[in-house]
Formats: structure tokens, C-alpha cells, sequence
């Protein structure tokens, strides 16, 4: 017998313990009729702009959230009305990542249908998920509400908080023992820890960001003197884990200029072979390459400091993170295993890399687990700077431009093409010396690519 019934379909966590997101579009409309895994909104959470696959073949019967609204995991988003046939094909559960969707199971056997229970607890919270009954195409969204819990903290008690608010303080760098929770019964909440990393345990109300009012159009339009833009997503997440980074990991900045002359000739000569006809070579390209073999003599900068184990993790791959400027915000998507990889891999890997990130479709995956990064500031025409680590890693290195200029060569004065390298290090992990050999050594590879041959 087969019958219609309602579902409903709640944010679920996109990667890496993420609490909320924002509805950017909805690609379908109350009344369409939708299949599995089509597409039906793009979500923009604090790292990426991904697209939701349906988790069901029905039809859209409400929409809950408006574009623009910024929607907590697990908070319904809209309802289907399927058919709730026996016989009905179940769909597996699967992490709802990007790429990732419901998958139909062939079980051989009818699938049992899960119960329900006419009360108002049912309609708002997820229906327990038995091992023989189908189960949602997402995994369990964590709602960020607590549970039935005592008005006081027993002392030596862990601070209370979710899973997701946990690990956001870990890759912070927050010690929740000095945050003030301002949730039901003292329950520490993401906005909390974002507050104490941006000045200081105050409740939210008092740390309200300046510039998260937005100002009506119609008052810019009448010439008002100040435009407001509400802080979130991706720039929310970027300027919290720069703080972050700031001010817990002791940075050090060293430059190295030297002359690229041979560099700029090498990659020339390459280009204009038939092998590496269509692949797109840069400057930056040569000089991933250069400090994925400089690496292999100077593992330290391929390191994390785990504050919370009190250990030093030692990286035996290299996850190469790019920093890329989008429309959204500054975003480090990391090629992995880079250090596996030939250049022309890599060159393959770099340009994928890019144009995804300036489309705004980075996985959330490829925005974690970075070893060290590289930030291209030279595109910009600039020579040097101090860039700031990337939360979790040893090391950043600034590429300059590359500018001709007048140079000491073979005892005279001569016009070769010259870049500055900064780099910024974590001296908790990269001493002084580490970190200046390592740049010693990525300097002779650019100055004379043959280096490498020796460091292989």
C-alpha cells in the first residue's frame, strides 16, 4: 500500500564541526517536484560555499528559511512530501559534503519503516536511527542546545559546551576554562568562543561587532557617510582564526632577496617544451616545487604544536596550502600530498586549486589538515610582508614579486630579475636557525634550480 507522508530535511554539519550556514540560493520552489540528489539550495558556511543534494524524491512543500538567513545545524529547512511505500528504495547515510549525496540501497528485502509518533517532540526533534531502519542520507546534524544539565558547574568539571564548539576552541587555540557561557545553564556557545578570541570574555550582547548592522539602501542612497556589512562566513571564520593565530603562536619573519634570473629562464624553457604544452606555469608553480624539496632536509616547518597533548606532531606528507583571494574572503585551500607529486601534477593540482577558489566552490575537506602554506603576495605587485600562520602550521612563506633590477653578477653590476621570499615561522616549533637554513636552502634552489639535484 502506498501512502504520502511529510519529511523534513535539517541543515546538517557540512565538515569540520561547522554550527551554522548561511542560505546563498534556493534552486527549487514550493510545489516542484525534485528527484534524489538534485540540487536544491547553495549553503555558504564559514569556510566555503557548497551545494545541498536532495535526500529525497518528492515534492518541495515548504520552504523554511529566506536567502541570507544564517540557519544553526540541525534547524529544519524544508519539507518534502515523498511517498512512503514499503518497497521504496532506502537511501544510506553519507557524509553531505560536497560531491557526496544520498545513495539508493538494493537491499533485497523491503525496508521497515520507521515509526513516528503523533507528538509535538517528534515534529521538532530527529527521529531515532535503528541499524535496521532507513536512515537519513545525512549524518545526525548536532543542534547546539543543551541537555537537561545542573544550574552549576561542579568544580574540576569539564566547562560544558558541544562537540562543535569544542573543536572550534581546539583549532582556535581557546582554553574554555577562561570562557564565560552564556547559554542555558552556563552552556558555552560558539558565538562565546568567537567573542573571547576577539576581545576578551564578554557576553555576546557586549561584544556585538560594530559593523553587524546592515544600513538600509534606501539611507546610503540619501548620501549616508558610512556603509555597514554584517561580519559572517567566510570572512567571520578567517578574521577569528588570524586572531587566533596572532596572538598564540610567536611568530618570526625573515626575507631573503636573491636573483630568480635562472628561475625565470628555467620556466621559459618549459613552457616552450611539448610536455608541458597546456599546463599552466608560474613563478608560484617552480616555487611549490622549490619548498617541497627543501622540506625534506627541514621537517620542522612541516610541523604543528598540539597545545592541548602538549606534543610537537610531526607531518610525514605535505599538505601545501594556497592562500587565495575570493570575493567572499581570503580562503588557504591545501593541495594534498603534494609532496608526492611531479611538477607537472602540481601544476594540474595549482590551477584546479585557484579557479575553484575564486568560483567559491573549495570542499570544506580541502580548506583542513594544511601542513604549510604559501601565500602569493608578488601578483599584487608587492615585494614583502609578514604573513600571518595559517592556524595549525609551522610555517608561511610570502612570494614577492619578481622585479628586474640592477644585481651583482659574476663581479658586475647587471640587470637580472630579483624576488624577495618572507618567511614567517611558529618559533615555538622553528628556531631561529631552522628556519633561516630552510630559506638558505629554498634561496640556492631558485637561484639555481640544479640545486635540487643535491637535495633530492
Amino acid at each position: 500500500m502506498s501512502a504520502t507522508m511529510i519529511k523534513e530535511f535539517r541543515l546538517p554539519d557540512l565538515g569540520e564541526g561547522l554550527t551554522e550556514s548561511e542560505i546563498v540560493a534556493w534552486k527549487v520552489a514550493v510545489g516542484d517536484t525534485v528527484t534524489l540528489n538534485q540540487i536544491i539550495a547553495e549553503v555558504e558556511t564559514a569556510k566555503a560555499v557548497v551545494e545541498l543534494p536532495s535526500p529525497f524524491a518528492g515534492v518541495i512543500t515548504a520552504l523554511h528559511e529566506q536567502p541570507g538567513t544564517v540557519v544553526e545545524v540541525g534547524k529544519p529547512i524544508v519539507s518534502f512530501e515523498v511517498e512512503g511505500d514499503d518497497d521504496a528504495p532506502a537511501a544510506k547515510r553519507e557524509p553531505n559534503l560536497v560531491g557526496y549525496g544520498a545513495v539508493l540501497e538494493n537491499s533485497g528485502r523491503p525496508a521497515r519503516r520507521a515509526r513516528s509518533f503523533a507528538t509535538a517532540a517528534s515534529l521538532t526533534a530527529p527521529a531515532p536511527v535503528e541499524a535496521v531502519e532507513p536512515a537519513p542520507v545525512v549524518p545526525a546534524p548536532v543542534v547546539e542546545t543543551a541537555p537537561v544539565v545542573e544550574t552549576e558547574q561542579r568544580p574540576g568539571e569539564r566547562p560544558r559546551s558541544t562537540p562543535p564548539v569544542r573543536k572550534l576552541a581546539k583549532d582556535l587555540g581557546v582554553d574554555l576554562e577562561a570562557v564565560t557561557g552564556t547559554g542555558e545553564h552556563g552552556l558555552i556557545t560558539r558565538d562565546d568562543v568567537l567573542n573571547f578570541v576577539g576581545g576578551g570574555d564578554l557576553p555576546a550582547a557586549a561584544q556585538e561587532p560594530a559593523g553587524t548592522q546592515a544600513v538600509p539602501a534606501a539611507g546610503r542612497a540619501q548620501g549616508e557617510r558610512e556603509t555597514r556589512t554584517p561580519i559572517k562566513g567566510v570572512r567571520k571564520f578567517t578574521a577569528a582564526a588570524m586572531v587566533s593565530s596572532a596572538f598564540t603562536a610567536p611568530h618570526v619573519t625573515e626575507f631573503l632577496t636573491l636573483d630568480v634570473t635562472p628561475t625565470m629562464e628555467l620556466l621559459a624553457r618549459l613552457k616552450a617544451t611539448r610536455a608541458f604544452a597546456g599546463y599552466k606555469l608560474t613563478p608560484l608553480t617552480i616555487v611549490s616545487k622549490a619548498v617541497l624539496i627543501a622540506l625534506r632536509n627541514h621537517p620542522t616547518l612541516n610541523a604543528r604544536w598540539d597545545e592541548a597533548n602538549q606534543e610537537i606532531v610531526q607531518f610525514n606528507y605535505v599538505n601545501l596550502g594556497i592562500a587565495a583571494a575570493t570575493p567572499r574572503g581570503l580562503t588557504v585551500p591545501n593541495i594534498k600530498d603534494a609532496d608526492r607529486m611531479s611538477l607537472m601534477e602540481l601544476s594540474t593540482a595549482l590551477t584546479a586549486l585557484t579557479d575553484t577558489a575564486r568560483a567559491g566552490r573549495t570542499a570544506p575537506a580541502d580548506l583542513s589538515g594544511g601542513t604549510i602554506s604559501i601565500t602569493n603576495i608578488g601578483v599584487f605587485g608587492i615585494d614583502a610582508g609578514t604573513p600571518i600562520l595559517n592556524p595549525g602550521e609551522a610555517a608561511i612563506l610570502a612570494l614577492g614579486a619578481v622585479r628586474k633590477m640592477p644585481w651583482e653578477y659574476q663581479d658586475q653590476v647587471a640587470l637580472r630579475q630579483v624576488m624577495t621570499l618572507s618567511l614567517s615561522f611558529d618559533h615555538r616549533l622553528v628556531d631561529g636557525e631552522q628556519g633561516s637554513r630552510f630559506l638558505q636552502d629554498l634561496g640556492a634552489i631558485l637561484a639555481d634550480p640544479g640545486m635540487a639535484l643535491a637535495m633530492v
